[in-house]
């Protein structure tokens, strides 16, 4: 038994309505989502324990982290960083 948050994208925020009118068609975002969809996941979600309040699944974690990492953001230092 486990104690994931459930994962919803069907559901309408308050502004805007959908994710559908503000993220484009061919977005990083859904090819992310697509890629984790289709990953077998089971050996993570089933050695979750559940204990506590409810976490999120590892399929939004894996889409948080892997959207940040196709970023490429991460990569480029900010300006000044260098600087002590």
């Amino acid at each position: 038994m486990n104690n994931f948050r459930t994962i919803d994208r069907q559901t309408g925020f308050l502004l805007p309505p959908s994710v559908d009118e503000w993220l484009p068609e061919k977005h990083l975002a859904r090819f992310v989502v697509e890629v984790i969809d289709g990953m077998d996941l089971r050996a993570m979600s089933g050695s979750y324990r559940g204990s506590g309040s409810a976490s999120y699944h590892p399929r939004m974690l894996l889409g948080i982290s892997g959207l940040w990492l196709c970023d490429g953001d991460i990569f480029e230092p900010e300006a000044g960083a260098g600087d002590l």
